[in-house]
């Protein structure tokens, strides 16, 4: 069987840029217009037996009428080209009030040909694919209604997290057991799993996780797991079986992603084997990211307009210069002399860092010395204005290193 597999769309992200004037839609909504625009020519031209889209259409989970109307174009093409479809509801697809649409309802409401909607855990026969296929589907799980399907309660999201991870394992067990053992089983989820590895920023992502461990997407008796969820492509079962792969999101979504190439996975299926392909998506808009921290006064112009690349580099990216700088320094910046070295950009972001000398003031009954390590470190948070939620978790961490260290030396 010949699978295409893809996720995270977000074709809403239009966070950056402007109005395309032909079509009216945003510049970036069009980047990642592009980008699916390929994966599924792609479906078409290699005559793909199934696409699996592993979750999160759009960015907003109420998209405006006008994205889910491209939406719907591209996902109308592979129905008329008869690709059997299966769209997994994400994160970002789902509202979490309860009884609400999801973002992609109207494929399931009008019962589009060949398209399927996967808005619950739920086993797929051969029969129910019209391939000789079986799918597991296991889309972004509602804490809230969850639990009160199982009676529990949701004060304590440790407990109900382990509720609901032990729940969907049995699950996928009784289906394993019932599957038939001459068909290859795919499993899809929309989830974070044990191991996986993130981007530097996560501003798409919402709300705490539920991670799903590894032992349940590596078992053996699976033939190629589809994850969605995660925008960092990766296989987190290299050279082993079942592949367990997140192809990423189709396009950069901000700068913590401004490293990373963007892909769809091609992969070729049978009972115990499964081959990937990984093809690149070109074209995708590059992300620069720079940072400067100003040591000197003097040439502060020429120190920030070299921290920027060669104007060819700096064509339709977009791009960030964060500037750290003692704050007597500020009319030091030539603000307007920046933006004019990046004028050939799609769009130029400066951030502003300036520092301020931070004084620990000690009570009149305290010195240095008769302080710990740790209250000294908790005094520095305090005087550097840190953010209360943030100083007890940098305490928590100061205190687990310092009897780590303690441990070492006994």
């Amino acid at each position: 069987m010949k699978i295409l597999h893809f996720a995270d769309a977000h074709i809403d992200m239009a966070n950056y840029g402007r109005h395309d004037p032909a079509s009216g839609l945003p510049l970036r909504v069009l980047d990642f217009l592009k980008s699916l625009d390929v994966i599924v020519e792609t479906a078409i031209a290699e005559k793909v037996d199934l696409v699996l889209f592993a979750g999160d259409a759009y960015k907003d989970r109420q998209p405006a009428p006008t994205f889910q109307r491209e939406w719907g174009r591209r996902i109308m093409r592979l129905s008329r080209a008869g690709i059997r479809t299966l769209l997994l509801i994400g994160n970002h697809d789902l509202s979490p009030a309860l009884g609400r649409a999801h973002a992609v309802q109207e494929f399931e409401t009008l019962e589009i040909p060949f398209v399927t909607v996967l808005a619950k855990p739920a086993f797929l026969t051969a029969d129910d694919l019209g391939l000789p296929l079986q799918v597991i589907a296991l889309p972004w799980v509602s804490r809230s209604g969850l639990l009160a399907a199982l009676g529990l309660d949701n004060a304590d999201p440790a407990r109900a997290f382990e509720a609901i991870e032990q729940r969907l394992t049995q699950l996928v067990a009784e289906w394993l057991d019932r599957a038939d053992p001459a068909l290859p089983v795919i499993l899809t989820a929309h989830a974070s799993v044990e191991g996986a590895r993130y981007g530097a920023e996560r501003t798409v992502m919402l709300g705490a996780d539920l991670v799903l461990p590894g032992s349940l997407v590596k078992d053996p008796r699976l033939d190629y797991v589809a994850l969605g969820h995660i925008h960092k492509a990766q296989n987190l079962n290299e050279d082993a079986h079942p592949p367990v792969i997140y192809p990423g999101s189709i396009e950069r979504v901000d700068f913590g992603e401004a490293g990373d190439d963007k892909f769809f996975v091609l992969a070729e299926v049978e009972k115990g084997r499964a081959q990937v392909h990984w093809r690149k998506l070109d074209g995708v808009r590059p992300f620069i990211d720079r940072r400067v921290v100003l040591t000197s006064a003097e040439g502060v112009a020429a120190a920030l307009q070299a921290a920027l690349p060669p104007p060819a580099d700096l064509q339709g990216a977009i791009v960030r210069l964060t500037v750290e700088y003692p704050r007597p320094w500020e009319a030091l910046i030539d603000e307007a002399a920046l933006r004019a070295c990046a004028a050939q950009a799609f769009e130029f972001h400066l951030i502003k860092r300036p520092q301020v000398e931070a004084r620990i003031r000690l009570p009149a009954d305290q010195t240095v010395g008769s302080l710990s390590p740790l209250d000294l470190l908790d005094q520095y948070w305090r005087a550097s204005k840190t953010d209360p939620a943030e100083i007890e978790a940098l305490n928590r961490l100061a205190a687990e290193i310092v009897a780590g260290d303690e441990t070492d030396v006994e």
